[in-house]
């Protein structure tokens, strides 16, 4: 069969440093648990400030992985 089933779920990935690791915590993360994790989709960035600087990024991402 040649036809291709994906499940996308939302993920939230945090990192201090930048957007890239948060996403890269997040893919990290699920792959933990989930496999064949195929693409990515970032739907949302924000962050954290403190005393007037960005002390988090915080990215929502969509995650897709196709079903057996």
């Amino acid at each position: 069969m040649s036809d291709k089933v994906y499940k996308k779920i939302d993920l939230v990935g945090c990192s201090a440093e930048s957007v890239e690791k948060a996403v890269e915590a997040a893919i990290a993360k699920a792959s933990q648990s989930l496999h064949g994790l195929s693409w990515f989709e970032i739907k949302e960035v924000r962050g954290a400030i403190r005393d007037g600087k960005p002390t988090e990024w915080q990215v929502t991402l969509s995650a897709g992985f196709k079903l057996d």
